[in-house]
């Protein structure tokens, strides 16, 4: 189920973690201001009102009444405005710089606007605030329930959108949803419920909106007394064994009968939230059956309008029967021109190209015969060559056999038969 019920810490079943509340998107000018801007060395800055009232002309900063009741203040641009030449004097221009340096530096001029006591909203705060809280409402969402809120659950979902450590106030809030759904159009808003809007869809808060948005404020309600519930048992069942330690019967026992009666609160509150994560489950499913029929009867449409452009089967018969018509009287034009060419003798034909091809026969067969002879005359060398060296293997056997002869008859000499040599 994915109800957002606050924050983290309550859906883990931990104490809510305290936060303060802070004002983010609106400044309050008055003497705390000037005091918390005074410092050791400079002392109290004197031309503040100045310095907001150019503020408010530039729009960055805009009284919080005019605001809420001026719609598309924001959308307004500013405009040009014919300027007095005299007032452009090098005289004038000087002057000025030096009483807005008195003032922000030695003391107040007398010409300077004094500081109004009143409340401002930082425009541009306001503005990246509206952009944090949008990303993080649509993206990753699952489906349409998850951008429906209640004002409360809206405030513990979003109020610590620009610092963990602290939340916006409730007037923060209250400027932040008139942003959202009058100048940014990013949402819906009746004052009791919030939905996001989706790119298809730019619906009002209708009463389903408010039913969802009611049945999810009811779960964060049950999940925070549930935690609570659990808490509780915790601690008596600790104070229970604290007081059986301490032999303090009566103590125990009525730890254990508040603990007994706390389980059986938590069953009850487990049952009811139980059956509202059911019922949430089965709307979060008809929604998707609902988007689910939408899509299927606008491609229904999609295909009949798509039907309707091709005018059925017998129109699609009719075009694709008179296509070949067409192509038959484009062949049927063929013809005739085609007929209207040279009368070529079929018997010349067949006559040249009978000459072609007994010339390429005779070519052919002269370069086979060439080859062949090509072929014989490189056997007949290699006859020739083979016959030559067979008639040298013959000589030199010849040769080895009779210098055997010769080495035969001399080792059969005997020494006696030839004579000493004299001394």
């Amino acid at each position: 189920m994915r109800v957002r019920s606050g924050s983290s810490s309550s859906q883990n079943g931990s104490a809510p973690v305290k936060r303060k509340k802070t004002d983010h998107l609106i400044l309050r000018t008055d003497d705390s201001l000037l005091r918390d801007l005074e410092s050791s060395e400079w002392g109290r800055p004197a031309a503040l009102g100045t310095v907001f009232d150019d503020a408010v002309r530039k729009n960055s900063m805009i009284p919080i009444q005019i605001y809420k009741t001026t719609p598309g203040l924001l959308q307004k641009k500013s405009q040009w405005r014919i300027i007095d030449p005299s007032t452009l004097s090098p005289w004038n221009v000087m002057s000025w710089g030096v009483r807005q340096l008195k003032g922000f530096v030695v003391a107040e001029s007398d010409s300077a606007p004094k500081l109004q006591v009143q409340e401002l909203v930082l425009v541009e705060n306001l503005q990246e605030t509206a952009d944090r809280t949008v990303k993080r409402a649509t993206g990753g969402t699952a489906s349409k329930l998850d951008l429906v809120f209640s004002k409360e659950q809206f405030a513990e979902e979003f109020s610590n959108i620009l610092n963990d450590a602290t939340e916006l106030s409730d007037s923060d809030l209250e400027v932040l949803l008139i942003y959202l759904s009058r100048d940014s159009g990013s949402i819906a808003y009746d004052g009791k419920t919030i939905k996001f809007k989706s790119p298809d869809d730019n619906e009002e808060i209708t009463q389903q909106d408010t039913t969802i948005a009611s049945i999810k404020a009811l779960v964060s309600t049950m999940s925070k007394q549930v935690a609570t519930l659990e808490a509780k048992i915790a601690e008596l069942n600790e104070s229970a064994k604290k007081a059986l330690a301490n032999k303090n019967r009566v103590s125990a026992l009525s730890a254990v009968r508040s603990k007994k009666m706390a389980e059986h609160n938590l069953q009850q509150r487990f049952d009811t939230l139980m059956r509202l994560e059911e019922v949430y489950a089965k709307i979060e499913q008809a929604t998707g059956q609902v988007n689910m029929v939408q899509v299927m009867q606008a491609s229904t449409d999609v295909l009949r309008g798509l039907h309707t452009q091709i005018g059925g089967a017998e129109k699609v018969e009719d075009i694709v029967e008179g296509l070949r018509e067409e192509m038959t009287k484009v062949d049927e034009v063929g013809s005739i021109m085609n007929e209207a060419g040279p009368v070529i003798d079929e018997g010349e034909i067949d006559d040249e190209l009978a000459a072609m091809e007994k010339s390429d026969k005779e070519a052919q067969e002269k370069e086979e015969a060439g080859a062949i002879e090509k072929r014989l005359a490189e056997l007949d060398s290699v006859k020739q060559a083979s016959a030559e060296a067979a008639r040298q293997r013959k000589a030199a056997q010849n040769v080895d056999a009779e210098l055997s002869d010769n080495i035969d008859r001399l080792s059969n000499m005997s020494v006696e038969d030839h004579p000493m040599p004299a001394n």
